[in-house]
């Protein structure tokens, strides 16, 4: 669900006409709905209430200070991967107790950074990063709550960049050996290993995967309190799918269904750490149509988003809808089918103006006839857009705006030149 709607042929985020945004702050710009924040937030928190879940709204996916606020006055804690995402969540309202440190490769001064803050858990995902982090905090006199992170070499469950628990990539201690890695650290004077942890990558759209993990996870939880660690933390991670192309997401609850009777059997408190899932869907690419090219038998749309401002589609193949702003009478309003052949239209490249042949936002996509001035809307862009945003070719960062009902509100504003060089001005001297 979601709250950006056609009105008489206009886009509209909740009560807001999406070309009075447009206008007022200009293109490319991110434009976000509370309403479908909120939204998706509450499923979780209904879902699994039964185990009074420690919900950590992922930083990672939009770090924006505003919406970070927003999730912490409605009760989410958070889940950073780096120093610089443990501030945003510090400076956003949370307290250290509602924040989980995750990330595979921690410095020394990032685990005191978490130590100092009293985080929840670090996620920890070496044996080598957890022996420095029991002692770093060893020397600080205190000890270092653990959740050792687990790869359960489960079969590809998404595109191979982020599946993060098959045999072979970076992340997680391998469930061949953690039981072991778990036994020599018993009575770590630097240590408290008190939870499990299993983020099985993004974006998942079935159930099944969180099945099986959750039946590993038990197992572990076992085995490591047989040692005797006070396993008091089941964190199954994130990871739940979103709507990009029809309606092909799961609800909250079918994940819910196979991950609480783990929960229920080993007697943990659930951490979640959703992120796509709340802010994916709540958030769309607004740009502007520059030009228009037939050239090799193809046709261009050249609008001014490019991958700088959104590179999933470069980076991960990613299928994001695209409809224009403001659609003719001759197409429909809203398509039922983004992939399907749609009347009224015919196959284009959405491009932006970056210097990469790389560069676009759709292939090869069935979209009316469009000028230059046209506004088009990038839909579920809301997680790993802005977030993966940079300045390449020097191109200005957007902006972002929260609508709220018939109120809109800008909170982070357009980069501009004098940031570019902001950084570097001072050291020409």
């Amino acid at each position: 669900m979601d709250h950006f709607a056609y009105r008489g042929r206009e886009l509209y985020c909740e009560d807001v006409p999406v070309p009075e945004l447009a206008d007022r702050y200009g293109t490319p710009l991110y434009v976000y709905s509370t309403a479908t924040l909120l939204h998706h937030l509450k499923q979780i928190q209904t879902a699994f209430a039964p185990a009074n879940p420690l919900i950590c709204y992922s930083v990672k996916t939009n770090g924006n200070l505003s919406l970070c606020r927003l999730m912490a006055e409605h009760g989410a804690g958070f889940d950073v991967t780096s120093g610089g995402e443990l501030y945003r969540a510090l400076t956003a309202g949370s307290s250290g107790s509602k924040i989980v440190f995750a990330g595979v490769g921690k410095s020394d001064a990032e685990m005191r950074y978490g130590l100092e803050n009293g985080v929840f858990l670090f996620n920890v995902e070496s044996e080598a990063e957890l022996l420095a982090l029991g002692e770093v905090a060893k020397g600080m006199g205190v000890k270092a709550p653990v959740a050792l992170r687990v790869n359960p070499d489960l079969p590809p469950k998404t595109h191979a960049k982020t599946d993060t628990s098959v045999k072979g990539v970076k992340f997680g201690l391998d469930i061949e050996t953690v039981v072991d890695v778990a036994a020599s650290v018993v009575n770590h004077p630097g240590l408290a290993v008190v939870g499990v942890h299993m983020h099985l990558g993004s974006p998942i759209l079935k159930a099944d995967p969180y099945r099986a993990g959750a039946g590993k996870a038990v197992g572990l939880v076992k085995a490591f309190r047989t040692q005797g660690h006070d396993i008091r933390y089941l964190n199954m991670g994130g990871g739940f799918g979103i709507h990009y192309r029809k309606q092909e997401a799961l609800p909250a609850a079918a994940f819910a269904e196979v991950i609480l009777p783990a929960v229920v059997e080993t007697g943990c408190q659930l951490v979640l750490e959703p992120g796509r899932f709340i802010v994916g869907n709540a958030g769309v690419l607004v740009s502007r149509v520059v030009f228009t090219k037939e050239t090799g038998g193809k046709s261009y749309v050249i609008q001014d988003a490019a991958m700088n401002d959104l590179i999933r589609p470069t980076l991960y193949d990613s299928f994001h809808r695209i409809w224009p702003v403001n659609p003719r009478a001759e197409v429909p309003e809203r398509p039922d089918d983004y992939e399907a052949a749609i009347p009224g239209t015919f196959a284009q490249d959405v491009v932006g103006p970056v210097c990469e042949s790389g560069d676009f936002l759709a292939k090869g996509r069935n979209l009316p006839k469009l000028e230059r001035g046209d506004l088009l809307a990038t839909f579920s862009a809301g997680a790993y857009g802005m977030a993966m945003a940079s300045n390449y070719n020097s191109r200005l960062r957007a902006a972002e705006v929260l609508v709220t009902g018939r109120t809109h509100r800008l909170i982070r504003r357009r980069e501009t030149f004098a940031d570019l060089t902001a950084c570097e001005a001072d050291c020409l001297t």
